[in-house]
């Protein structure tokens, strides 16, 4: 059962990945292209797309979280193993979609302020080379 959670969990993260992927593409590429040389952009926007997979994967399969299914707590007087039931399937389904989105905001969110910043020096040197010429 501790296998079929964990192939579980993986295929979702990759699901949710995937969608939150095609929903930023295109916002990643206006963004770069604005930003670097169109050489460099693509090249860039593949990495950002990659580090979403898997800062998303890794945040929504959490290891030491489905460990507590097939080891016993050391904290708990009672070492006991988790349970599989339907209950807890649904529970770490739904937490696996919220910790994925959850890390691929933190990551996206760094990307955007950093590039925020970047665009804002990309804008005042324009203007200190139209103020030149």
């Amino acid at each position: 059962m501790f296998i079929t959670l964990l192939i579980v969990t993986f295929v979702l993260s990759i699901l949710v990945c995937s969608i939150i992927a095609k929903l930023f593409s295109n916002s990643l590429k206006k963004i770069l292209e604005r930003l670097t040389e169109p050489a460099i952009s693509e090249s860039f926007r593949k990495y950002i797309l990659f580090a979403m997979y898997v800062v998303g994967i890794s945040s929504g399969v959490r290891i030491w979280e489905l460990e507590r299914y097939i080891t016993p707590s050391q904290y708990a007087e009672e070492t006991q193993i988790l349970v599989l039931n339907s209950e807890r399937w649904i529970l770490e389904v739904y937490r696996t979609i919220i910790a994925t989105l959850e890390g691929i905001a933190w990551m996206l969110l760094i990307f955007f302020l950093f590039t925020l910043i970047a665009y804002v020096i990309v804008k005042a040197t324009e203007a200190r080379r139209e103020n030149r010429s």
